[in-house]
């Protein structure tokens, strides 16, 4: 009944919990029979629930389909407005990408983890802040700028790609600068991220709007995205 769960967790057969540690760090993989996305139930949601569920359409766009991407940044109002011709669009193309990532790699051993875009980040802000302070999509969408801005460090994304995505996150009332957590804390709570191995962090990456990578990063780079994108 919101569009985060219309979008992305009701796809791909995870059951999750929160821990104290970490996000979804307990759970366990159980395919629904059918899942069931009723568009009318999203009138009913506060503005900023959609903006939070947005975050995930965003997301699909910008790791697997670029024109999903551009059509986004041109729909933006309607999407914002819940027009229904829009919303149709958004919710099916984001479950066509997921879909198609999660037939792929069910189980997350490898390519499924390009959709924890902006999660890396954004978990550490929800798992930092405590949970329900900012709603899941807030995170992400702050995550993704974070990300965004990393992949433009290593020299993939243009600085003017890296820019659209900011710019997207902002007009859809999302924030798009962390929190101050404190750079140490940020590493802390990123080393036991799900997706990291041995104590090292793994980052989902764009190589552009469209494509996205699986890298370890060097911490002294991360090291300056946390410092520019939290608030000073």
């Amino acid at each position: 009944t919101t569009l985060l769960a219309q979008v992305d967790s009701s796809v791909g057969g995870k059951t999750g919990i929160n821990h104290p540690l970490g996000k979804n760090m307990i759970g366990a993989f159980h395919q629904p029979v059918a899942v069931i996305a009723d568009l009318d139930t999203l009138k009913s949601l506060p503005p900023r629930e959609l903006s939070a569920g947005l975050a995930e359409v965003i997301k699909h766009g910008a790791i697997a389909d670029a024109e999903f991407f551009d059509w986004i940044e041109a729909h933006r109002q309607e999407l914002l407005n819940c027009d229904s011709n829009a919303m149709s669009h958004a919710v099916e193309r984001s479950c066509e990408i997921k879909s198609a990532v999660v037939a792929a790699d069910e189980k997350e051993s490898g390519i499924r983890a390009i959709l924890n875009f902006g999660h890396t980040f954004g978990h550490a802000i929800e798992s930092g802040l405590g949970y329900g302070e900012w709603l899941h999509g807030e995170a992400v969408g702050c995550g993704m700028v974070m990300a965004a801005d990393l992949s433009s460090r290593l020299g993939y994304l243009q600085t003017e790609e890296a820019g659209r995505i900011k710019k997207l996150i902002a007009a859809m009332n999302l924030p798009d600068c962390a929190p101050k957590l404190g750079n140490s804390r940020f590493f802390d709570l990123m080393r036991i991220d799900k997706k990291s191995e041995g104590g090292e962090i793994r980052y989902i990456t764009l190589e552009r709007i469209g494509k996205a990578k699986i890298e370890a990063v060097d911490d002294a780079i991360v090291d300056q995205v946390l410092t520019t994108n939290q608030v000073k």
